[in-house]
């Protein structure tokens, strides 16, 4: 057994371990990051960039049809086995060889193996003990999670991994699940010929977002790209195909008596953190589920474990893990940011098309937290901007305003290329901009991004509005 000692030992080397560990060691403290599978993590090889991969061949094909004398040009067919073979470029051929030199560069210790905590501060990887003088922190991420099915656990499914690596085009796929991972995924599968069921047991597609967001996906889903939705569908049992090629093909039978089939069956119903394993237990914490955090991304009463990224269950998203990973570096190096990010609301994209791009609270939310709030739509495509970009794809843009202070506190952005325009959202969202202050920010001619004078004019609109029913009420009241 070899003993090394570090200031820093950090379990799991996804995006939200590596950004932690650069932090560490850029500030001159000795850091140490444990990875069992590929450095960069979940993201990296099989989610965020494979679904990006597959989803934009057919993205490109639809923008350029739209353009009149480039449209010609183009003729037949998505190619699914180029399509796959640059998916697989992407994720550098699930090889992580190529992410090493930056940890070397940052001078942060690799070691590959299952970490264990077992002790405070104490990290065992095979022989190897690693003792952490400041802090450990735990960057497990998470896992694709099965539904409580009869008969699910019996079935060789695809979960996310599969759902973006897999080699072959399946003749028929059911995707089990309406939130981002299976919308998108079911259009990507859907544009390269597979035939596609999607079912949800929600009324509605991507039920966190607006409603006109997931009406608009669905719409899409099933007109462009033959997907048959099923929406307030129930799975009951499920059977067919399991680890014997002659247990047949996967079948899901619905509460209303209904059964669906396909060769390939794709489970996208959530995630479960990464924390079962890792050794918890030994100081008096149960594993398996989140992690709760102070706003330092202090685990418990605990001085010395962190939890970022998945494993807190605070936001299920890369970006949200790194920054997690600043604030976690940052309290151990004695600062004390405050997670403002957080509670002002993370930005979220799903890359369907048409895209859906938020931040902050919808409409619905803003006004179950008792706000007095209105929003603001406008059509996506109808600036002059978009008869270059996107003509003709729909969508909607809303802002969630404060009626009082006309402060911004929810957007959400659907159609096409929206996801570029969300940061803007996030960063007058952060910085407490009102629409008032908003609207001395003035777009460019003729960008796509006058979308923001459309917004402002329809609070313009509203606040004309308001004084005159004031002006109204004012005049009724003098005359009595």
């Amino acid at each position: 057994m070899s003993i090394h000692r570090f200031d820093v030992v950090i379990l799991g080397a996804g995006p939200a371990g590596e950004a932690a560990s650069g932090m560490i060691a850029d500030a001159g403290l000795r850091a140490a990051i444990v990875e069992q599978h590929l450095v960069a993590g979940e993201c990296s090889y099989y989610a965020c960039m494979p679904s990006k991969a597959l989803l934009r061949p057919q993205a490109l094909l639809d923008e350029v049809r739209r353009v009149p004398g480039v449209s010609r040009a183009v003729s037949g067919h998505l190619d699914p086995a180029a399509v796959l073979e640059r998916r697989d470029e992407v994720i550098h051929h699930l090889d992580d060889s190529g992410k090493l030199p930056w940890l070397e560069e940052k001078g942060v210790k690799l070691y590959r193996g299952h970490g264990l905590i077992v002790g405070e501060r104490e990290v065992r990887v095979g022989e190897d003990v690693l003792i952490a003088e400041r802090a450990v922190i735990v960057a497990t991420g998470s896992a694709a999670a099965v539904p409580p099915i009869e008969g699910m656990l019996e079935l060789d499914v695809w979960n996310n991994r599969k759902g973006t690596t897999a080699n072959q085009v399946p003749d028929s796929l059911i995707v089990l699940g309406g939130g981002p991972v299976g919308c998108e995924l079911a259009q990507a599968w859907a544009s390269l010929g597979s035939k596609v069921t999607l079912i949800e047991s929600a009324p509605r597609l991507l039920l966190k977002e607006e409603p006109f967001a997931g009406e608009q996906v669905e719409l899409a889903l099933r007109d462009r790209f033959e997907v048959d939705v099923m929406t307030g569908a129930e799975v009951v049992a499920a059977s067919g195909k399991g680890r014997n090629e002659s247990d047949g093909i996967p079948s899901l039978e619905l509460r209303d008596g209904r059964t669906v089939t396909g060769d390939e069956l794709l489970v996208a119903t959530g995630r479960m953190p990464r924390t079962d394993m890792i050794g918890l237990e030994s100081i008096g914490i149960e594993g398996g589920g989140y992690l709760d955090t102070d706003d330092g991304m202090r685990v418990g009463d605990t001085d010395w474990l962190f939890a970022v990224g998945d494993v807190n269950g605070r936001s299920l998203l890369t970006h949200a893990g790194k920054y997690q990973a600043w604030i976690a570096a940052r309290t151990i190096l004695g600062d004390s940011p405050h997670p403002i990010a957080e509670e002002a609301g993370m930005p979220r994209v799903t890359f369907t098309d048409p895209q859906v791009a938020a931040v902050g609270l919808t409409l619905a939310e803003a006004r179950d937290q008792g706000m007095d709030a209105v929003a603001l739509d406008t059509p996506t495509d109808g600036t002059p901007g978009a008869s270059f970009e996107g003509k003709g794809t729909g969508g909607t843009c809303r802002l969630v305003v404060e009626r009082a202070t006309g402060e911004i506190h929810g957007a959400t952005f659907s159609g096409y290329g929206t996801a570029e325009w969300i940061h803007a959202a996030t960063i007058a969202i952060i910085s407490g901009v009102t629409m008032d202050r908003l609207r001395h920010a003035v777009p460019p001619f003729p960008s796509r991004s006058e979308i923001w004078l459309r917004l402002q004019e329809e609070w313009d609109s509203h606040t004309d509005d308001e004084r005159q029913r004031s002006g109204t009420t004012d005049q009724a009241a003098s005359t009595d």
